[in-house]
């Protein structure tokens, strides 16, 4: 049997890693950039990760949702002492497309509407659900079409007012900062408008924090920088460093009913103990603090060319937007210098490290991105 070929992979086959480095099975040793789609939060490989999975393997590996698994319980706690969202509640799911469709799916049970605002360029998963709210026609099918959702452009508030006037919204989704679609971030003054419009029209406002989430902007959810309060903040990727693992938080105004949601791996066992690792790591070792100082560190570092059109992000979420198409300029930094680094259409570099990425690491990338482009 052959794989289904609907990816473009690049030939290397890592073997280790630790930190921020991966070996190849040629002993190759490579600077990692891009975390597997920002899922790398804590450095791969971490002694404290390692030993937690390793730890609660040898007790229990995995048991189903119908019973208590106090290790649930001890997560909502941590993740809501870091967040700052103690007084919201937990649902725990399996990746961060899987936590926006239960985001819809809540926000149409609490308000009892059908319909769904989200913007051009968004990117919020690859199941059906989540793809009818990607504004992204290459991944969208005919299975998807009869799903109601209407898009905006980001920062038109006019248009989202419009749309919401009509009464029969659920919810607003949007990203903290677009990841696939370009590293667009929504100004604060937009986001705190946006809040109050769903206020005034009584839809629900998600935060698909899924990757700009768990520290990746120097604040533990993007949205943080505005200073607002959604009614519910989808979670994935960095959640658990690798290990599966999704959840959304909830605020106080929702009422939670049996049967409303469910799950069969959410919230297992090994899935808990790394998602608690990650927290005490991001926690003990300063993680947002890092991810603000070294990603400013990256920004104002760029060098100046001609073919750079912008440089923008916050924290370790950076966005390198180039003039030209950015194919060889990847595969140079990869196959020449040994650095991962993503995309986000045809003309741009998106790095997404892990947040423990040193000062010495981002000079070596900078020192080696100088080296490509002359």
């Amino acid at each position: 049997m052959e794989l289904f070929d609907v990816y473009s992979l690049f030939d290397v086959v890592p073997v280790k890693a630790s930190g921020c480095r991966i070996w190849d099975d040629k002993g190759s040793c490579y600077l990692d950039l891009y975390g597997g789609h920002a899922v790398i939060s804590i450095g791969h490989s971490h002694p404290a990760y390692i030993e937690a999975l390793t730890e609660q393997v040898n007790k229990i590996g995995f048991y189903s949702n119908s019973v208590v698994n106090p290790l649930q319980q001890e997560l909502a706690g941590k993740l809501g002492d870091i967040s700052g969202y103690g007084d919201y509640t937990l649902f725990l799911d399996n990746s961060g497309a899987e936590s926006n469709e239960n985001a819809v799916k809540l926000a149409s049970f609490h308000t009892g509407k059908d319909r769904v605002i989200a913007f051009r360029k968004s990117f919020h998963g690859r199941t059906s659900g989540a793809v009818a709210l990607t504004d992204n026609p290459a991944i969208v099918s005919p299975f998807n079409s009869h799903h109601k959702v209407s898009f905006c452009e980001l920062g038109d508030l006019a248009a989202v007012e419009k749309e919401l006037s009509g009464g029969d919204v659920a919810a607003v989704i949007i990203e903290g900062i677009q990841g696939c679609g370009g590293i667009n971030i929504p100004s604060d003054g937009f986001l705190r408008a946006l809040s109050d419009l769903c206020g005034r029209y009584s839809a629900v406002l998600i935060l698909d924090e899924v990757q700009s989430g768990y520290g990746r902007t120097g604040k533990f959810f993007a949205h943080q920088w505005a200073g607002i309060r959604p009614g519910i903040i989808t979670m994935g990727k960095g959640i658990a460093n690798g290990f599966p693992c999704g959840g959304i938080l909830i605020s106080p105004e929702f009422k939670a009913v049996k049967g409303m949601l469910g799950t069969t791996f959410g919230g297992n066992y090994l899935a808990m103990a790394a998602a608690l690792s990650v927290l005490d790591v991001i926690s003990g070792e300063n993680l947002l603090q890092n991810a603000r100082e070294i990603g400013e560190h990256i920004m104002n570092s760029i060098p100046k060319d001609f073919r750079i059109k912008e440089v923008r992000g916050r924290g370790l979420m950076i966005g390198l937007e180039f003039n030209t198409e950015i194919a060889s300029i990847r595969k140079s930094l990869l196959y020449d210098r040994h650095i991962f680094t993503g995309v986000a259409g045809k003309n741009m570099i998106r790095l997404l490290p892990p947040l423990c990425l040193s000062k010495e690491e981002a000079d070596a990338f900078l020192n080696a991105f100088k080296e490509v482009l002359s």
